[in-house]
């Protein structure tokens, strides 16, 4: 199954999450890739965030790759993290789950937003994306990095 989807600490409606995932998939041209999902509470992605990254507490998404063609890696999305951020920008938690499902997607394929031009990269694929997912409000592509 090329799209695992699980949850720690939360409960929430799994099923339009993992469509997202699936459709994404061919969006980025893997269609086969394997990738894992798991949303969280904020204890447990900050706990991953010290552990990883070394930084301190809570963040909304972390990504790890896998060097592998098939498997593609893990997204980890908090949803407290997810949910507050929502609510602060005025949209909805499923359209910030799929925000960070494709922000956390795009680094498993190696894009960063750390330079200029990688952040101008990253927006362009993260907006190609959601559209895709039938986003189309530019204000979320913004947000996103």
């Amino acid at each position: 199954m090329p799209v695992a989807l699980r949850c720690e600490g939360v409960r929430y409606p799994i099923r339009a999450i993992k469509a997202d995932a699936t459709r994404l998939l061919g969006l980025l041209g893997r269609p086969q890739a394997e990738l894992s999902v798991l949303l969280c509470d904020d204890a447990f992605i900050a706990d991953l965030n010290q552990q990883y990254r070394q930084k301190p507490g809570a963040t909304d998404v972390l990504s790890f790759a896998m060097d592998d063609e098939v498997v593609l890696g893990d997204v980890v999305i908090s949803l407290d993290t997810a949910r507050r951020q929502a609510e602060h920008l005025g949209h909805t938690l499923d359209a910030e789950l799929r925000v960070l499902l494709v922000h956390g997607c795009l680094h498993l394929l190696g894009h960063d937003h750390e330079a200029p031009g990688d952040n101008a990269r990253m927006a362009a694929e993260e907006a190609r994306c959601l559209e895709g997912l039938g986003l189309h409000a530019p204000s979320l592509v913004a947000r996103a990095l």
